[in-house]
């Protein structure tokens, strides 16, 4: 019998992609596989004639041959057909790789290396407010794996060094043949490195790695905030047999301030000043972050005036410049007053109805001064009294 066309094969359109005719193989390749269908020659016969349109139609020369010439064209270019399982999983291992999660097709092996990455470290880090805002320099202790100063890192005893793996050779790999497949796996002697220690090291029993107390300097840019994330590259865990070092990373927790809050890069606090001073105007001191700064509270200043600061903010973390201060301005009203302050009290309140009455402007309490009068005229009458 001829030869069925390839494209019918694998159940695909002639215009078919890569991807397309690929994933039409992988899933032919599966249900046909002799491993799968022990004994069974039809499925046996399916799974090399899908081998072979896919070796063909997968190689871009070959599929233009085979558009233009067919069976007979392939065959002049020296192309005889199904080349054998050997040759397939060589070629085609990835293919099997995805479906059966089998290695070492071809011969081919991975060897894996002893190598390592040590862990990265997270550490909180608490600073004042201050701190937060202008920035320090703290150091931070920590729990972590150094490399052996003894071996090196090697986990070998000095003198002594690695050799091949007796039950791999070396390679890391153990092949078994089951059926039409070589399945290798990752050696259980060496766990796939190819290579064993003779002497472990005594210091570190082989790790080639110690457990130790450490002390790391952080140098904290200004303008952090609580949830700030600070890297340190190569300050984690060492890494496993020179496996290259893990980071660590520091997370910023801000005490609360007395008098201060922080909005983003604003900062916010309140200053007290007298009804006097609130009338009259006066210069006062401001305890800042950055010292004492003068506040001039004009005449007039009323209860929750807000004063801003341009530029006396938090630095900015991820740019130029910094945030503004907003002081907003309380106005302390006294409990009890003097005699004499009482006294002028009451001479500043018959001058400020003197010159409510040029304005035509009545005080609520001359008002209700009438209204007493009202009502004891009433009492008077209703007593027969007038």
């Amino acid at each position: 019998m001829g030869k069925r066309d390839y494209y019918e094969v694998l159940g695909v359109a002639r215009q078919a992609g890569e991807d397309e005719i690929k994933k039409s193989y992988r899933q032919l390749a599966l249900k046909y596989h002799p491993d799968r269908n022990p004994g069974d020659k039809e499925a046996e016969e399916k799974f090399k004639e899908a081998a072979e349109a896919y070796e063909v139609l997968h190689d871009s020369q070959k599929r233009q041959v085979y558009d233009a010439y067919g069976h007979e064209g392939l065959r002049g270019s020296g192309f005889s057909g199904f080349r054998g399982f050997e040759d397939i999983f060589t070629s085609f291992g990835d293919i099997f790789q995805d479906f059966f999660s089998f290695g070492g097709f071809g011969g081919q092996t991975r060897q894996r290396t002893a190598e390592r990455p040590g862990d990265d470290l997270l550490v909180t880090l608490t600073l004042s407010f201050e701190e937060a805002v202008s920035g320090t320099e703290q150091d931070v202790e920590i729990d972590t794996m150094v490399g052996c100063s003894q071996c090196g890192g090697s986990g070998a005893e000095p003198g002594t060094k690695l050799t091949a793996c007796p039950a791999c050779q070396g390679s890391g790999q153990v092949v078994q043949s089951q059926g039409f497949f070589r399945i290798s796996t990752s050696c259980a002697r060496c766990q796939g490195t190819g290579r064993v220690m003779v002497s472990p090291c005594k210091q570190c029993q082989g790790q080639g790695r110690l457990r130790q107390r450490k002390r790391v300097l952080v140098k904290v840019p200004a303008g952090v905030d609580s949830g700030t994330r600070l890297r340190l590259r190569g300050e984690g865990e060492s890494g496993y047999r020179g496996g290259p070092t893990g980071d660590l990373y520091v997370r910023i927790e801000v005490a609360p301030h007395a008098t201060m809050e922080r909005d983003g890069d604003n900062l916010y606090t309140k200053i007290s000043i007298s009804f006097l001073q609130a009338i009259l105007g006066d210069t006062v001191e401001l305890p800042t972050l950055d010292g004492a700064k003068t506040l001039n509270v004009a005449p007039g200043t009323q209860p929750g005036e807000v004063v801003r600061f341009s530029g006396e903010g938090v630095p900015r973390l991820r740019g130029y410049g910094r945030g503004d201060l907003f002081v907003e301005i309380e106005v302390r009203i006294p409990k009890q007053v003097s005699p004499r302050q009482e006294e002028l009290l009451k001479e500043f309140i018959e001058l400020d109805k003197e010159k409510d009455r040029h304005k035509g402007i009545r005080w609520p309490w001359n008002r209700h001064k009438e209204h007493e009068k009202d009502a004891l005229a009433g009492v008077h009458q209703e007593a027969g009294t007038s």
